[in-house]
């Protein structure tokens, strides 16, 4: 298990045979690697962490005023305009939006869990459909939010 045993036995939660946080590089810094394949609609893992009221670095929003803080697997998936994964902050669970080589890295929007970004940053993700900045949702032009609304009804 990537978690601590103070998180429990959950048999969802990550293994360290199948993701690893890893430095990918300078710009990006570290993302979670999968190292085995999922297919497209898959629960890959369930989430944990510490509940806490303010936003940090590697947090992602559960509510208006509830963060998970996770440095042990989620607060290290990488950002795409064109993620692969996607994140059901009500169940915990991560599920594959398409099929998910093994020795992949892991990539959500963070503009479908955040209202506000700890930080914002320019993006490089290089999809087709870069909005060119990483903000929450709330900071973003309504324009800018359709390809994540586009993204979640397929």
């Amino acid at each position: 298990m990537l978690y601590p045993a103070r998180f429990g036995n959950d048999p969802l939660f990550p293994k360290a045979t199948d993701f690893e946080v890893v430095y990918k590089d300078e710009k990006t810094g570290k993302g979670v690697i999968s190292y085995r394949a999922f297919k497209r609609g898959e629960i890959i893992a369930r989430m944990s962490g510490e509940v806490i009221s303010d936003i940090r670095q590697h947090t992602l929003q559960i509510s208006e005023d509830k963060h998970l803080y996770d440095v042990y697997f989620s607060g290290y998936f990488l950002h795409s305009c064109s993620p692969n994964i996607s994140l059901d902050m009500d169940k915990m669970t991560v599920t594959a939006l398409k099929d998910i080589k093994a020795n992949t890295y892991l990539y959500m929007d963070y503009a479908e869990t955040e209202d506000h970004l700890f930080k914002q940053f320019p993006c490089s993700c290089g999809s087709k459909n870069c909005r060119g900045w990483v903000a929450g949702k709330k900071d973003m032009h309504p324009a800018m939010l359709e390809p994540l609304a586009i993204a979640a009804n397929q």
